[in-house]
């Protein structure tokens, strides 16, 4: 339900509705995704048109607009600390990620919704979409990340990660 509520709290992210009666929300999409309200990884997401989303039956499903973008960016933190960035440069190969060096304003953009999660410690991942104007949009916030791609990283950066890891789970622990 987040995406449901920062969506009515006017967060930057995807539009997302529930019900049929909110497709105004939307504005005037070519296409519509139709996803699961508790799935991840695009698993049993449908891309439909609006004549075909008004056929279908919503069951527990979330709808947004299909969003043209540029690529897909994950800001990774740890006790609400950034860590580090990676993301697709070919949205084609989603899952083919390289090391992003976030801006200020990236940064900020990812904080807000890491404050807006406000859990105490742990790793949160925060997913978004590059539009071509530049702006970026949340497509998921991940508390329960067993998906770090570490294997993306410079050993620098990777080797800091793990020893910032270590240390909060020290912390934790104490």
């Amino acid at each position: 339900d987040y995406l449901l509520q920062l969506t009515r709290e006017g967060y930057p992210v995807i539009p997302t509705v529930e019900r049929f009666d909110e497709l105004a929300q939307l504005g005037a999409p070519e296409k519509y995704i139709v996803k699961l309200k508790d799935g991840a990884d695009s698993i049993g997401m449908q891309v439909l048109a609006k004549e075909d989303l008004l056929q279908y039956t919503l069951q527990h499903q979330l709808i947004q607009p299909f969003v043209p973008f540029v690529y897909e960016v994950s800001f990774y933190f740890l006790n609400n600390k950034f860590q580090y960035a990676l993301y697709a440069p070919d949205k084609e190969k989603r899952w083919n990620l390289k090391e992003y060096s976030a801006t200020a304003d990236d940064l900020a953009f990812a904080e807000r919704f890491v404050q807006w999660n406000n859990m105490a410690r742990g790793i949160v991942r925060v997913d978004a979409c590059r539009l071509p104007d530049g702006r970026l949009l949340l497509v998921e916030l991940e508390d329960l990340n067993p998906f770090l791609s570490l294997d993306a990283l410079s050993p620098v950066v990777r080797e800091q990660f793990v020893s910032n890891f270590i240390d909060a789970l020290k912390t934790a622990l104490a």
